[in-house]
């Protein structure tokens, strides 16, 4: 089957460029690469040991609201109006969107544990939750699998609870900020 000249024409076009511009890219002088070293490793650090402890308190709340806005939305909320009863309509649904949010909680609740560390007030408030927030890992897939909601419903809800309170506590207060479905299924 014969095809087009402008097509080859264009394939060959493209080809050439993408090969003159990876050979332009990859034939840097040592001298300029040192230069670039020596110049990034001469400029100060623009943010001090306030700035960061401001700034994981601020991670911090952002992380532990999308959590508590995730674990609400589509894991408490569900289970309070029984939609994780069997033979509830919706039902499998329901387990489905509350195991997404159960992964996403968790993966966020890690994230905020982390955040937590730059800052020696929220670390202290946050010290006796972390096997809480461990003992998290394994609930979505009960969630997924339908094996006792109520018990693994509750459990989010307490573990979320006492976040906020510790964040509360630790002068840093989180509300519920619920997450796109798109965030949900990219974790």
């Amino acid at each position: 089957m014969p095809v087009p000249i402008r097509r080859l024409v264009v394939a060959l076009t493209v080809c050439c460029a993408l090969l003159a511009g990876a050979t332009a890219c990859g034939s840097g002088s040592s001298a300029t690469k040192d230069t670039a070293a020596v110049v990034a490793a001469a400029t100060p650090s623009s943010s001090s040991t306030v700035e960061k402890q401001k700034l994981s308190k601020t991670r911090f709340v952002a992380n532990a609201g999308l959590a508590a806005g995730a674990t609400y939305q589509w894991i408490v909320k569900p289970w309070k109006a029984g939609k994780f009863k069997k033979g509830a309509k919706g039902r499998r649904t329901a387990l489905i969107k509350a195991a997404l949010a159960g992964t996403f909680a968790y993966n966020r609740l890690k994230a905020a544990k982390r955040n937590a560390e730059g800052d020696p007030t929220l670390s202290k408030a946050l010290a006796p939750l972390s096997a809480g927030i461990d003992s998290l890992k394994n609930l979505p897939s009960k969630l997924r699998k339908g094996d006792s909601t109520d018990a693994t419903a509750g459990a989010f809800g307490d573990i979320i609870n006492k976040v906020k309170d510790a964040g509360k506590s630790a002068g840093a207060p989180v509300t519920d900020k619920v997450p796109s479905a798109s965030q949900l299924s990219g974790g």
